[in-house]
């Protein structure tokens, strides 16, 4: 499974937005993590949509977290960007070819359909664990305890 570089940028953008005291303009996150403001605008929207995110406009507008960092998880931004559709679709190839199975014997997925569907399952579930908050905790533990800090700052400084 591949995932889009849509999803590291808007997990850092959302562990960002909860270190921030206001709404923080398109902008300024593509300049925090070094994006083009187009590309990051895009995935944004996407957040908006699933209601990650909340845009607000006017002058003092942009983006904030429509809920605490420690109820948005990982799962919730992976499926805003990626869509939640399933990663594999059986396409049952047993069925296919000189040694095609007849429909009639396959009354349960295929070994390699449920062995995926488990996989993706326990993958989710992962990622469902994980929350923004505690993305932010690692981050600032791993950099000393001063990474939130600087973020925190530096979103303050327009």
């Amino acid at each position: 499974m591949k995932l889009s570089n849509g999803v590291e940028w808007a997990l850092h953008c959302c562990v960002s937005l909860s270190q921030a005291e206001h709404p923080v303009p398109t902008q300024r996150l593509a300049e925090l993590h070094d994006v083009p403001p187009a590309y990051l605008a895009k995935h944004l929207q996407a957040l908006a949509r699933a209601g990650v995110v909340r845009s607000t406009q006017g002058q003092d507008g942009g983006y904030t977290l429509t809920r605490p960092a420690a109820e948005v998880t990982m799962l919730d931004v992976v499926a805003a960007i990626d869509g939640p559709a399933p990663f594999f679709r059986c396409t049952e190839i047993r069925q296919r070819g000189p040694l095609a199975a007849d429909p009639s014997r396959c009354r349960t997925s295929c070994s390699v359909a449920r062995a995926m569907a488990d996989a993706e399952q326990a993958w989710r579930a992962a990622l469902a664990a994980v929350t923004i908050a505690d993305l932010a905790t690692d981050i600032n533990t791993t950099s000393g305890g001063e990474a939130l800090t600087s973020v925190r700052t530096w979103l303050r400084a327009t």
